[in-house]
């Protein structure tokens, strides 16, 4: 159970993180949630879907890690194997939050950042320092804190791709079905992608909107990020052999 506390150089000063890439850290995920501002650099790896709150009726991104829950086939010996680890997994166990302060009589939000005590990677005896031994910010937590405003920073621009490639109707269900070498069969279901047909049918001024915006870039590159299935695949057919 999370146990989320707000960062600070008194309570905390003896705190150290463990970056290790491992199972034994909640590292075995299939998925991590990505934003748009993550894209250029997560379709280098990872295959990009989309995942729907049914309560919301809104969708998220993700990148795929692996094909079945708790898989994660990019784990190898402590490391993480690829080019770039998505940001939600990079700043684990820290997460942002609000601060309320008042300012000549006016409430003001700031936003700051909590740690999760429980989480297996908070440690005081190894690991990477948050402090520094007089209390200042160490490299590593200055650089968790630039994770942090950035997705924080990319909440109107994430809003808005979802909501346009949502309301131009491009996202359908995809469901894959992978065979092995060894014969065994794995479905992958729940997952939504972009409809590529429908995509070409757009006409050129929604298309010259698209481009404008930047957001046709994107759209390209969740299309792109789906020959890495193929590169997935393979590695799981690996590790079942």
């Amino acid at each position: 159970m999370a146990n989320h506390a707000l960062l600070n150089n008194i309570e905390h000063q003896d705190l150290k993180i463990i970056t290790e890439k491992s199972a034994a850290f909640g590292n075995d995920k299939m998925y991590s949630m990505v934003f748009p501002f993550e894209f250029k650099h997560v379709q280098a790896d990872y295959p990009i879907f989309f995942h729907k709150d049914l309560k919301s009726n809104t969708y998220v991104a993700l990148a795929l890690f692996g094909f079945e829950e708790k898989e994660n086939l990019f784990l190898k010996n402590g490391k993480w194997e690829a080019s770039y680890i998505p940001l939600m997994v990079e700043r684990e166990p820290f997460l942002i939050g609000n601060q309320s302060t008042q300012i000549d009589g006016e409430t003001v939000d700031n936003q700051v950042i909590h740690i999760d005590l429980d989480s297996p990677r908070v440690s005081k005896d190894h690991g990477t320092d948050i402090f520094l031994p007089h209390g200042g910010n160490s490299e590593y937590i200055n650089k968790v804190s630039a994770m942090l405003k950035a997705i924080h920073d990319s909440k109107a621009s994430t809003e808005l791709f979802m909501k346009t490639v949502s309301d131009l109707d491009l996202i359908e269900p995809f469901n894959l079905d992978i065979e092995l070498s060894n014969g065994t069969n794995n479905r992958l279901t729940g997952f939504y992608t972009i409809n590529e047909d429908k995509l070409a049918n757009l006409t050129g001024e929604q298309l010259a909107s698209l481009n404008k915006s930047g957001l046709l870039m994107l759209i390209y590159m969740v299309i792109a990020s789906q020959s890495n299935i193929t590169a997935l695949i393979q590695k799981k057919d690996r590790v079942t052999l």
